[in-house]
């Protein structure tokens, strides 16, 4: 071919090396000078393939040539030939890659570096010689010299330093290196490093090296900077760097590359320590706003009760249960009818515990729309459902060491109730729209006006959530069935209701009491401080004054009243008398005379006892 002929005349024949021309699709000698067939002991070259002189390393030679495409021109010394008769030559090629319509050949100029380096000895030994041994000695110190200051330098630098060619293989390594790395430069030195520290990424996934930032500096000849990456360590340990790779050059030629680099495995896990305290505190402070906004709650709110009023045998009975379990960190399940005094319960439970410098978080379960409950009791983190601009720390996750008061349990949503007592039993609970699971510590006391047995029947509750809080339960009887407490209930309400109204604090009446002791209390103690504080309003003398209004549990006196004649009216009120005088112990007059208790003047209580011959002693 026509190719073949200018590759003779022009390239082949007329180079003083040995030198052959290959077809780079078929590797086909092309061409071969005289030289070539002396180096390889073959008369005739041209139509042989190239593989036969290779000994097995076509592999190379292939990537070889891919170089010399690249670069147009190139050298190597990882080339062995084998000669017709089986002997290796060690060689250094050098290599052109030519091109024309019809074909592309790679020209290679070959030398034997064997032959080549006995001669180069030679003539040294020659120079030596010739120069004397002293200049000998005196090279050879200023080059050992050089070579010292070199490493001292290297070894005194801080950051891992290593060096690779254009093969990747290694060609130095400081100190440093070796000591972050746990390689000695001897294992390292003129092997493929890419293959010992930087095989694979930190997730596992392998790392090829044509992929690798360091292999792009002297492929590319660019500089780069990497801060998010591994290396390992000897003993497999993954080790975080930051390097920067740079290409270095010989007398203007691409050599390879320089690798500094730093262990940041600290500077990371501090880092990563600060981004979680930093975390923490901004949980904390959410967290603390929160329980400020409910504390002031519990402010505004004016809770009329700091403790339980009342020296009844109820109400003795629930203040040792009170003491009994306020020591343990057992679920308490409060009920009742509604006014009773459930949430004076809960709270005085919580302060006499050892959480009590922790909040008590309420839930008023009856209070919250079914579509809100999970979010408002578990949290949620932005983005969690439409609506969730920003991240919102849940009520289990506020009463973290505290209390959490559910007030009437049993209206919780049902396809709730399974996953809130999942959480209450594992001390675990995860935000809406995260996946991470924080622990808690809660203790639980919840309170229902309803018959939760009845609620379990009927499919409201579920029975493992009424036994979970049934842990150690605590009735609170109606006021109707401790009237011996209104007297007392009576006093701690007024005196409450006119320091809050800055009103003067008005006479209770024993007539006071008893009206207050007829009534039947459908709203229990609730109700009453509502009378009271209605009294402390109307009075404007020394009594107080006290509207009973009808209300939608109690019907008005004149609907189902009995009508009396005129003797049975004048019986009654005899009777009346009589009563009073015999609790009032015979006394008329006085502060605890029955006239006062009777709203009457003692003048006109005489004049009735005297009117129906009442006797005085009637009374004793």
């Amino acid at each position: 071919m026509k190719i073949a002929d200018d590759l003779l005349d022009s390239h082949v024949r007329m180079s003083v090396l040995p030198c052959v021309a290959l077809n780079t699709h078929t590797g086909v000698i092309l061409a071969a000078n005289q030289a070539a067939a002396q180096l390889l002991s073959e008369p005739e070259l041209a139509g042989r393939d190239i593989a036969s002189y290779l000994g097995g390393r076509l592999p190379e030679l292939i990537v070889f040539t891919e170089k010399v495409d690249h670069y147009q021109t190139s050298w190597t010394r990882d080339l062995t030939l084998v000669t017709s008769t089986g002997t290796e030559i060690q060689t250094e090629i050098h290599a052109t890659m030519i091109r024309d319509d019809d074909a592309t050949c790679l020209v290679m100029q070959i030398v034997d570096t064997g032959a080549f380096e006995m001669r180069s000895h030679n003539v040294s030994t020659h120079n030596l010689h010739a120069k004397g041994l002293m200049e000998w000695d005196r090279a050879r110190d200023f080059f050992r010299e050089m070579e010292n200051e070199n490493r001292l330098i290297l070894d005194a630098a801080g950051e891992g330093i290593y060096g690779i060619n254009l093969e990747g293989k290694t060609t130095f390594v400081n100190n440093a290196a070796q000591e972050m790395l746990g390689w000695t430069k001897e294992d390292l030195l003129g092997e493929d490093i890419h293959a010992m520290i930087h095989h694979h990424h930190l997730d596992g996934r392998k790392y090829p090296s044509r992929e690798c930032p360091i292999y792009h500096s002297f492929r590319n000849e660019q500089v780069n900077r990497v801060e998010d990456e591994v290396f390992w360590h000897k003993n497999g340990r993954p080790i975080q760097v930051e390097y920067t790779s740079t290409p270095i050059y010989d007398q203007q030629v691409l050599a390879g590359a320089v690798v500094i680099f730093r262990d940041v495995s600290e500077r990371r896990e501090n880092e990563r320590k600060l981004r979680s305290a930093m975390d923490q505190i901004d949980a904390l402070r959410e967290r603390l706003e929160q329980e400020n906004e409910y504390l002031q709650e519990e402010i505004r709110s004016v809770r009329s009760h700091y403790d339980l009023a009342g020296s009844s045998p109820a109400i003795m009975r629930t203040l040792a249960q009170i003491e009994l379990v306020s020591k343990t960190q057992s679920n308490v399940l409060i009920t009742g009818e509604g006014g009773t005094g459930k949430s004076l319960v809960a709270s005085a439970i919580h302060k006499s515990s050892s959480r009590a410098r922790r909040p008590i978080i309420r839930i008023n379960c009856a209070g919250i729309s079914p579509s809100t409950f999970e979010s408002e009791l578990f949290g949620h983190v932005r983005g969690a459902f439409q609506g969730a601009i920003h991240d919102r720390t849940g009520k289990l996750e506020i009463a973290n060491g505290g209390t959490l008061y559910l007030d009437e349990v049993s209206e919780i949503p049902i396809e709730l109730q399974g996953k809130i007592l999942k959480t209450l039993q594992e001390q675990s609970l995860e935000r809406l729209g995260d996946n991470r699971v924080s622990k808690i510590n809660v203790r639980v006391i919840a309170s229902s006006s309803k018959d939760l047995t009845a609620c379990i029947r009927n499919g409201t509750l579920r029975q493992d959530l009424y036994f979970y809080l049934n842990v150690f339960p605590i009735e609170c009887q109606p006021l109707r069935e401790r009237l011996s407490d209104i007297p007392e209930l009576t006093r701690h309400f007024l005196s409450l209701a006119c320091e809050r109204l800055n009103l003067e604090k008005p006479t209770i009446t024993k007539a006071n009491i008893r009206q207050l002791q007829d009534y039947h209390w459908p709203g229990n103690v609730r109700e009453l401080q509502n009378v009271v504080e209605r009294g402390a309003i109307l009075s404007r003398g020394e009594k107080l004054v006290l509207d009973l209004q009808n209300g939608p549990g109690r019907s008005s006196p004149s609907e189902h009243a009995e009508i009396l004649t005129e003797q049975q009216m004048q019986d009654l009120q005899i009777s009346n008398i009589v009563a009073c005088l015999k609790r009032c112990g015979g006394r008329v007059s006085g502060e605890d005379g029955a006239a006062r208790m009777l709203g009457l003047k003692p003048t006109t209580l005489y004049s009735r006892i005297k009117k129906y011959g009442i006797l005085v002693e009637d009374g004793e």
